[in-house]
């Protein structure tokens, strides 16, 4: 049976190019990602209740980077092929190969959130605030950027608005799941962000925006994982749960704790 598929609409994985320099959309997904949010950090870090200079917020987004690309490559390593890299540990410093873990990432953003709390004599709770209320931009920009590629598929199925990628080696068609995740994670996650943030009594209680992200990225994430196609080197972690929703569930109560305790 020939099953109705929706053309993969095949984009060059490479934006712009100038000679032997090659920018690719997933490198600019995070760069515009970065830049868009941290404008938008600086707008929120001067409303009331004031937190710091916007000025100040050029620092932060320094300790972003560091812990956006540190975090989410040790993430990749110590989550996903421990194995590997533990029989090839050069290649651990090999980011143009690929391989970045979006929880990696976050732990990494926490504990950069953190220390330059501690640096400044900030609020750290305050400064996740900011942190997660633009986050959802990045994650919408770098979950179209995925679907750029052709990686991180969905499931075989047979919805009419199924594809199939070239780089599927099966070759059926599948779940866009990236789609499912930009819609969930990236928009709607961000507007919801973005809507509370724009109240000052929401931003006047210290961890509530951290908790609302939290909580609605681990849920949405748990819920684009029933679509997504589990690595094939590692498959399902325990039954039908894999690993995307195993470090989701911290997350989840994580946003609990915090949204209970501000409330």
């Amino acid at each position: 049976m020939i099953l109705p598929v929706v053309p993969f609409p095949v984009i060059d994985p490479v934006a712009v190019e100038f000679g032997p320099l090659a920018i690719r959309w997933y490198a600019l997904a995070y760069l515009v990602g970065l830049i868009v949010g941290w404008r938008l950090a600086r707008r929120l870090a001067v409303q009331p209740p004031y937190l710091m200079r916007a000025e100040r917020v050029d620092d932060l987004l320094v300790w972003m980077v560091l812990g956006v690309v540190a975090g989410g490559r040790l993430g990749y390593v110590l989550f996903y092929k421990p194995g590997y890299y533990l029989l090839n540990p050069d290649e651990v410093l090999f980011l143009w190969q690929g391989g970045m873990s979006f929880h990696g990432g976050l732990a990494g953003v926490v504990l950069a959130s953190f220390l330059f709390a501690r640096r400044h004599k900030l609020p750290f709770l305050r400064v996740g605030d900011i942190v997660a209320a633009v986050a959802p931009l990045g994650l919408l920009l770098g979950r179209l950027a995925n679907f750029v590629n052709g990686e991180l598929y969905g499931r075989a199925s047979d919805v009419s608005w199924a594809m199939v990628f070239p780089s599927d080696p099966a070759q059926v068609p599948r779940h866009p799941s990236q789609l499912y995740e930009a819609a969930l994670e990236g928009l709607a996650l961000g507007l919801v962000m973005l809507a509370l943030a724009s109240r000052e009594r929401v931003r006047a209680k210290p961890g509530l925006l951290a908790g609302v992200f939290f909580l609605g990225y681990g849920l949405a994430r748990s819920f684009a994982e029933l679509f997504r196609e589990p690595d094939a080197y590692l498959g399902f972690i325990l039954g039908p749960v894999t690993m995307g929703q195993l470090l989701s569930l911290p997350l989840v109560v994580a946003g609990l704790y915090l949204l209970v305790r501000r409330q």
